[in-house]
């Protein structure tokens, strides 16, 4: 790992930030009695652990291809942004017990000055992490990154959410604002959750994604080194920061190795270029006549599925 490695710096920041603003929200809490404070402090509570998971699967994403693992550990990023996904459905779960809870044994608030003050400050340095966490995750395409970062921002919301109940309770003395900003809050971590967990299905299901397939066809139906004749059978996943490409090339029968190796690997080298991160990239390479007498050889192979089933 390098040593000024950014997304792992920014990683750290936010662990050690998640410590400081959960301290804070405990302590709103405490002044308070507010059952809305409890819940954002459940949820940074959440936050936390699911700040520990992130950073123990980057460091692990980062291992290198081994006997056991020949494409690496990057796919472990899918499994930590659905942990954390999973992790903030917990503390929706939890927030809304207790807003019931509430509702059924009363609602008693003091020290509101007090707490509202914690509070918006645990808000405004969860605002300045979880921004800066996106912005580095972007700019050096982390997926743990830019989940991370959002689940803080998260958090400013639920703050938010709590500090303005505590205020509407301050002015007009309705305390039943509290549960109902609670219930509110449940909600909307509970659709930021949702997205998580998608975000992790499609990754561990090898979804593509867009940009990547819109980059590679760009290459592939642009021009091609002299050589080729055309493509098929292109199919890509992304794990982490590396792309995995495969497509057969056609060539004309009498062409040789030796130059339909050269324009391959031209092209290969195009289709990296072409992308933001890293890509390992496989050709077929295939005579033009030849090709559909070649594959015959392969008929029944797969006991179930027709090769083109896979491609």
């Amino acid at each position: 790992m390098p040593k000024n490695d950014p997304v792992k710096r920014a990683l750290i920041i936010s662990l050690t930030v998640s410590f400081l603003s959960l301290s804070l929200k405990i302590g709103a809490f405490f002044v308070t009695g507010s059952t809305g404070a409890l819940a954002d402090s459940a949820e940074s509570v959440v936050h936390l652990f699911a700040v520990m998971f992130v950073v123990y699967g980057y460091y692990l994403s980062l291992k290198p291809a081994d006997d056991n693992h020949h494409y690496g550990h990057e796919r472990v990023e899918f499994l930590s942004v659905g942990a954390e996904g999973a992790i903030i459905i917990g503390a929706a779960i939890t927030i809304v017990y207790h807003s019931v809870k509430a509702l059924i044994v009363g609602v008693e608030i003091n020290h509101l000055d007090t707490g509202i003050g914690l509070l918006v400050l645990a808000a405004l340095i969860n605002l300045a992490v979880g921004s800066y966490l996106v912005r580095v995750g972007k700019k050096y395409d982390s997926v743990l990154a830019i989940s991370n970062g959002k689940h803080t921002l998260t958090d400013v919301w639920t703050s938010g959410g709590v500090v303005l109940s505590l205020i509407l309770i301050h002015f007009t003395g309705f305390l039943l604002i509290d549960v109902f900003v609670s219930l509110a809050i449940a909600g909307y971590i509970s659709y930021e959750a949702w997205k998580l967990l998608r975000f992790s299905v499609y990754g561990l299901m090898d979804r593509r994604r867009e940009e990547v397939d819109v980059a590679l066809k760009k290459v592939l139906d642009g021009t091609l080194p002299e050589s080729i004749l055309g493509w098929h059978h292109l199919r890509h996943r992304t794990s982490g920061k590396t792309s995995w490409i495969e497509l057969h090339l056609v060539f004309s029968d009498d062409i040789s190795l030796v130059k339909a190796h050269e324009d391959a690997t031209k092209l290969e080298r195009k289709l990296i270029d072409s992308l933001k991160h890293d890509a390992v990239v496989t050709i077929h390479l295939e005579p033009e006549i030849a090709q559909e007498t070649a594959h015959k050889i392969l008929e029944g192979a797969n006991k179930k599925k027709d090769l083109d089933e896979f491609v």
